[in-house]
């Protein structure tokens, strides 16, 4: 890691690069008479203290220019004003100390920021805001012991990145990370592939199969949508959890097993142990450790780093030069909901980086339910908050998830129109075999009028004195329409397991087939 320094202030930089070296940190010093952006580049540092002048024309420029760099800025401000600080911030400092300012506080800081960097880049996980510096926190006191893990968040804020995260720079960093969606497993076959099966242990097992507890030996096993397990396997996987041993289906004998084991769910496992759908022992054996990942929209501070990032990392591997977004462009990013979180967001930018016109991504560049003020976020007929934590009321949870899933099969489909539209203006030649687009789902209270652009056919519509079971009926009915009836895309536009949606389809008594399709 190094920190260039500017002897724009001699005494504080002298100082500060002192300590850090000191402390085995490797620092360059550039004179004001120097070209500030050449050093920058000659250098390559990771962070940048800049001692005084921050409203200098060349500061700012090289400002702007690291905020697609990624290195973080530090400068020293001669007047302690708030307004000032705030002002700097926004054109991308990631910290404003007003002068003067005591030598180890100035080393402390500078240190936080060279870790919150080191960090990033071997776990994958940025942003600046307060969550992320929180998150970071707990992923790096997480990692060197082998308790096992608990992530909650919402669909698409990450949450395999955090365990590939605790993996990477935990002790078992050699062995293997083994990620298992057991939500996606028909009831079926999740033991086999948990556990393993012996030859002959049931028709079509030809051969012996390793299961993924035994792949993961010595290293981590990450156990995607923990909350789908079925009652059969949650006895059977805390048994694995207490005793560190498995036995492979049709087999008698136990085979020890030493994996880390880390699991994920978008929706509260309390509310689920409550209602009795989850053991509360397999749930307390689970949640030894416990990380909470906000949605982007409770941290829209996160939006401009994220955006400048992953324009970057697209532009690179598509081979697009870009000078980056427009100031409207990004206001309109960072104005938006994103029900998708991160997933959603960088999906956007590279579809936008690969079907940009210019250099520079503008606004026209955003698709209209985004740059038209979160019109998305409107179309809710109720709050969707973050995830329910220890002591919080679940009334509503069950309408929450049903919202939430519709949405995201909405923004799902604008996004397909929108690549179509694209798809007309680039080829006009095949304009005719592109179609209309399909259907989407949308959500409106009773009585108000639909966007003109959804298919009404697809909505559902929800009124006052509708029962929880009521609307949740509707939503699947809406999902098997708009999937013709496969049950597999059906499950996902909902977020919920298959065997899950198998369920529900026997307990409304709707039929397994009929929605227009062989499934």
């Amino acid at each position: 890691m190094k920190v260039l320094i500017t002897l724009t202030d001699v005494e504080p930089a002298v100082r500060l690069n002192a300590a850090l070296e000191a402390a085995g940190v490797q620092t360059a010093m550039v004179s004001p008479m120097d070209d500030l952006g050449a050093s920058v580049r000659r250098e390559n540092p990771d962070v940048i203290v800049i001692t005084g002048n921050l409203l200098d024309a060349q500061t700012l420029h090289l400002v702007r220019q690291q905020l697609w760099s990624g290195a973080a800025v530090l400068g020293l401000s001669d007047v302690g004003d708030p307004g000032l600080e705030s002002r700097l911030r926004a054109l991308g400092f990631n910290e404003v100390l007003a002068k003067p300012v005591p030598a180890d506080e100035l080393f402390a800081r500078v240190k936080s920021l060279l870790d919150r960097r080191r960090l990033a880049e071997e776990t994958g996980l940025y942003g600046g805001s307060e969550a992320v510096r929180e998150l970071l926190v707990k992923v790096e006191q997480m990692a060197p012991v082998s308790s096992t893990v608990l992530i909650e968040g919402e669909s698409g804020t990450g949450k395999e990145l955090v365990a590939r995260a605790i993996h990477r720079l935990s002790p078992r960093r050699a062995k293997p990370f083994i990620a298992v969606n057991v939500g996606a497993l028909p009831e079926t076959l999740l033991e086999s592939e948990l556990f393993g099966h012996e030859k002959g242990s049931f028709t079509g097992a030809a051969e012996r199969r390793i299961g993924r507890f035994e792949l993961a030996h010595g290293g981590t096993i990450f156990l995607d949508e923990i909350g789908d397990v079925p009652q059969s396997t949650q006895v059977k996987l805390l048994r694995v959890l207490e005793e560190r041993e498995v036995t492979r289906v049709g087999g008698t004998q136990t085979i020890p097993v030493d994996v880390r084991v880390v699991a994920a769910t978008n929706r509260p496992l309390r509310e689920a142990v409550e209602r009795g759908h989850f053991r509360s022992d397999l749930y307390y054996r689970l949640n030894v450790l416990s990380i909470y990942l906000p949605p982007l929209r409770e941290r829209p501070d996160d939006i401009v780093l994220l955006v400048r990032r992953f324009v970057q990392e697209f532009s690179q591997q598509h081979d697009r030069e870009f000078r980056g977004i427009s100031p409207e462009a990004m206001q309109a990013m960072v104005g938006y909901a994103w029900p998708g979180n991160v997933r959603e967001l960088k999906n956007l930018v590279e579809s936008m980086v690969v079907l940009a016109h210019g250099r520079e991504i503008g606004v026209g560049d955003i698709p209209p339910q985004i740059r038209g003020g979160n019109v998305a976020g409107r179309l809710l007929p109720v709050h969707v908050g973050p995830m329910l934590r220890e002591g919080e009321r679940a009334e509503g949870r069950e309408l929450e998830f049903i919202v939430r899933s519709l949405l995201e099969l909405k923004l799902q489909v604008e996004e397909l129109r929108r690549k179509v539209d694209d798809d007309r203006t680039h080829l006009a030649n095949i304009a005719s075999l592109t179609g209309a687009g399909g259907g989407g789902v949308g959500m409106l209270a009773g009585g108000v009028e639909p966007p003109a652009e959804l298919p009404k056919a697809s909505l559902v519509t929800i009124t006052p004195g509708m029962t929880m079971a009521q609307i949740e009926r509707a939503a699947i009915e809406a999902a098997l329409r708009e999937t013709r009836g496969n049950r597999r895309k059906a499950a996902e536009i909902l977020d919920i397991g298959e065997r899950t949606l198998y369920r529900k389809l026997k307990e409304y008594d709707l039929p397994l087939t009929g929605f227009d399709s062989d499934n």
